[in-house]
């Protein structure tokens, strides 16, 4: 298979941001869909990926942010997996 011209030759330049420098690049109103009642928690997987496919569908492909990124905010802690149920009584 051949790969593309100047595929993997270019330089990482920037630095990873992280999700909080990364949502404030969000609409709004995305935000607001993704995370309606779930404000007071830590963001999730799930409402990460609910705006990466709106902002897919959008055509804005340069708001999603990187692999690198993704997977420094899930190993960070800035983003959890999945919400872990209260213990039981």
């Amino acid at each position: 298979m051949t790969l593309p011209k100047g595929f993997g030759t270019q330089a990482k330049t920037q630095k990873n941001r992280t999700f909080e420098e990364w949502w404030t690049t969000v609409p709004g109103d995305l935000k607001t869909k993704a995370r309606k009642g779930d404000e007071a928690n830590k963001v999730i997987l799930n409402q990460v990926n609910y705006v990466l496919l709106h902002l897919h569908l959008q055509g804005k492909h340069d708001t999603k942010p990187s692999h690198e990124e993704l997977k420094d905010w899930l190993h960070s802690g800035q983003v959890d997996t999945m919400r872990a149920a209260p213990p039981k009584k």
